[in-house]
Parts: structure tokens; C-alpha cells; sequence
């Protein structure tokens, strides 16, 4: 006769199974629910860190083999400034198991803000090793260069990215951004002369000579302009100007440009002051605000605020801007297309009205501003050997010169300029 214990053994082994399993559904359940709770009240517009750090130090005892709770530690320690701790469950997670990602990224922005910049760069690189596709860890890496001034590996890792992901607007930003910080000087000439289908009108010439001395802090730019214009063969005005540019970084997203240009000839204003305010937003965008003031020969002044904004699409770069005047508003569209560096572009311009950046028409824009024009321009700019930068640009400005009379004006300008 077979012993009734065994059976009943079977039973309570069985009924054993079943309760251990049940608290352990119940217990993961409980847990999801907790962790669940700290997750929405970090995105909340007012997270309650604290009362999070204790929920999660609760969810790391109950289950301490889930990792999640201490990924949420390092994050709410975080957020509070306390540094060493989120330091800690950070590498925790990466140790035990590489696959939490975000990890990664809290880890290395820790680095960054504390500049500890050597481990910023082993840790990134081990996450990219992992992650080759995640371009965020690649950007970090960049960053990390740029924030050590260490442009050749920033530029050489710029351009490994841009193959890996090409026409994204935020990496042709930056490489924008890294070639205008890059030292180096330039000296240049630009010759433009303008043909005019009026009878007795034209040609003129405009010439500039350059100098340009770029630095991490922005650009210095002297530059003398000649201007000669004929009528009948005769020299209807001419003479020279002498003008100083700069481009001025501050913060990151930040840039100033400042003009200012004088003559005591004819073929220019007397005086020239530009000044405009730039700001870079994310996903390649772009604005300006300023203003143009001129004083003309006759001692007659002139005010213009400009508006822009600006958009990279790729290896696009589109530009509208706006001169509000007295007389009229004037509008210019640009596009470039690059397919290197910054210097390698191809560009299509088309404007409505007189800008008062345009140098070759200085002297007449008192008079052109209340009248109407249509313009647009093609050109293509080259470097060649790494220092030697040659453009060309032609444009037709369809220009009204008496009330319903137009003009064609032909310009064609060339650029020659030696980097170094």
C-alpha cells in the first residue's frame, strides 16, 4: 500500500510553487507600478526629486537586480546637484549591464559639466563602440573636442559623421560653426562691373582689396573699396572707401556683426554703420535683427532695421531677409547649396527693391529706394589646394530708374583671395 504522504508532499510542493509565484507576479507588478510613478513625476513641469530618490530606494530593495530604479537614482541625484551619487548608479547600470544607453549619455554630460574631459572622451567612445548608429553619442564626442580646442580632431570626426548621416541640418550647422572659428587670415581682391542697356549709362566698375583675420573669438576684416562710374564716357563719380568689418562671437548660439565705412568721394556714402544681432536655434535655425545707418555726402541720413532668418536643409542653406525703410521695404532671398566646405558652394540669390548692403549701388540708394527692382543672382565660389579661393557671381537687376521705366543691369563680379 503506497504511503499517503507522498501525495500530500506533491500538494503542498505544488501549493508552494503557486503562492511563491504569485508574490513574485505581484511583487514585479508593484514594482512596474513604482517605477511607473517616478517616471511621470520626472516629467512633470514641477518633479518632486526627493520624494523620488525615496521611492526609488524602495524599488532598488524590493527588486535589486532592476536596474531601471538605479538609472532613475542617478538621474534624480542628478537633478539635485548631487554629483557624486548619480556618478555612482550611472556606472553601476554601465557595468552591470551596457545596454541602458541613456546611461551612457547621463554619464558623459556629467563629464562634460564637470570638464573632465579625458574620461568624457574613453566613455564615449566605448558607448559609440556599442552604439555606432546613436549620432547624439557622436555629437558628445564632438563637443568634447570642441570644448578641449581640438579642431582637427573635431573637424576630422565632423566629417565622419556627416558621411554617416548625411543632410542633417544640425551637422552642417556645426561644421559652419567650426570652419568660421578655425584660425587663419585671408587677403583677397573682388572685382565686379556692371553693364547697362540705357543709352549714355555705364559702365561702372567697383573693386575691393581685403584682409581678414579669423580667430576663435570671430573675424577682423579691413577692406578698401574704388568705384568708378561713367556716363557718356565720361566719369559721372568716382573715388574711394575705406570700411572695417567684424564678426564677434559670444556665447555659443551667439555672434555680433559690426560695419563701419567712410569716403570723402562721391561714389560712396560718407559714413557707414551696420550693426546686426545673430542667433542659432536648434535644427539649423537661424535669426538676425539690426539696423544700417547712413550719412550720404549731402549730409542727408538714412536708417534702414533688417530681419532675417535662416534654415540649413541639408547641405542647403536658405536665407530671407527684410530692409524696412522710409521709401519701401526690400527683400532678398539666398540659397547655397555646399558640397565640401564652407568656401565650396554653389548659390542663387533673388531680392525685390535696394539693399543697403549692396556696395556697387551705394551712392544712388537714396534714390532707388522708393523705386522698384527685381534681381537675381548665380554664382559659384571654389577652394582650390586648401588656399586659394575663386568665385564668380552674376546677377540681373531689372531696375525702374523713372516711374514705369525699366533698366537692365548687368553685374559681373569675380573673387580671388589666398588663405593662410
Amino acid at each position: 500500500m503506497k504511503s499517503k504522504t507522498i501525495p500530500i508532499a506533491r500538494l503542498f510542493f505544488c501549493l508552494f510553487l503557486f503562492f511563491n509565484q504569485n508574490i513574485n507576479a505581484q511583487k514585479k507588478i508593484d514594482t512596474d507600478s513604482l517605477l511607473t510613478v517616478i517616471v511621470t513625476d520626472m516629467k512633470t513641469s514641477h518633479p518632486n526629486y526627493k520624494l523620488n530618490i525615496q521611492r526609488a530606494l524602495l524599488g532598488k530593495k524590493l527588486a535589486p537586480d532592476y536596474l531601471d530604479f538605479h538609472l532613475v537614482l542617478g538621474r534624480n541625484y542628478d537633478l539635485t546637484k548631487v554629483k557624486d551619487s548619480a556618478r555612482y548608479y550611472y556606472n553601476y547600470v554601465i557595468d552591470r549591464n551596457p545596454v541602458y544607453e541613456d546611461a551612457f549619455l547621463y554619464l558623459v554630460n556629467l563629464d562634460i559639466e564637470e570638464k573632465k574631459h579625458d574620461e568624457g572622451l574613453i566613455l564615449v567612445n566605448k558607448a559609440i563602440e556599442l552604439y555606432p548608429d546613436n549620432k547624439t553619442l557622436r555629437l558628445k564626442r564632438i563637443a568634447i573636442y570642441s570644448l578641449q580646442n581640438d579642431t582637427l580632431n573635431e573637424e576630422k570626426y565632423l566629417k565622419s559623421i556627416r558621411a554617416k548621416f548625411p543632410n542633417d541640418p544640425q551637422i552642417e550647422q556645426l561644421l559652419y560653426d567650426l570652419y568660421s572659428k578655425i584660425n587663419f587670415d585671408r587677403v583677397g581682391a573682388y572685382y565686379n562691373v556692371t553693364t547697362i542697356d540705357r543709352s549714355g549709362v555705364g559702365p561702372w566698375h567697383f573693386v575691393s582689396a581685403d584682409y581678414v583675420r579669423q580667430r576663435s573669438w570671430g573675424s577682423l576684416i579691413g577692406r578698401v573699396n574704388y568705384a568708378r562710374r561713367l556716363s557718356s564716357n565720361a566719369v559721372m563719380s568716382s573715388g574711394l572707401q575705406f570700411e572695417a568689418e567684424s564678426y564677434l562671437f559670444a556665447k555659443k548660439s551667439n555672434y555680433h556683426y559690426i560695419d563701419f565705412a567712410y569716403s570723402q568721394d562721391d561714389a560712396f556714402p560718407e559714413w557707414r554703420f551696420g550693426y546686426s544681432y545673430f542667433h542659432t536655434f536648434n535644427k539649423g535655425w537661424e535669426a538676425d535683427l539690426g539696423a544700417r545707418y547712413l550719412i550720404m555726402q549731402d549730409n542727408s541720413d538714412l536708417k534702414t532695421l533688417n530681419i532675417g532668418v535662416g534654415k540649413y536643409l541639408g547641405s542647403f542653406w536658405v536665407n530671407l531677409r527684410s530692409y524696412i525703410q522710409k521709401d519701401g521695404t526690400s527683400f532678398t532671398v539666398t540659397s547655397r547649396y555646399y558640397y565640401k566646405t564652407k568656401y565650396d558652394y554653389a548659390t542663387l540669390i533673388a531680392g525685390y527693391g535696394t539693399s543697403p548692403d549692396d556696395r556697387t549701388r551705394a551712392a544712388e540708394y537714396e534714390a532707388r529706394m522708393s523705386l522698384r527692382s527685381y534681381r537675381l543672382s548665380v554664382g559659384f565660389f571654389r577652394l582650390v589646394k586648401s588656399h586659394y579661393i575663386f568665385g564668380v557671381l552674376i546677377t540681373n537687376n531689372e531696375q525702374e530708374y523713372e516711374a514705369n521705366k525699366f533698366q537692365r543691369e548687368l553685374d559681373f563680379a569675380f573673387l580671388m583671395q589666398y588663405k593662410f
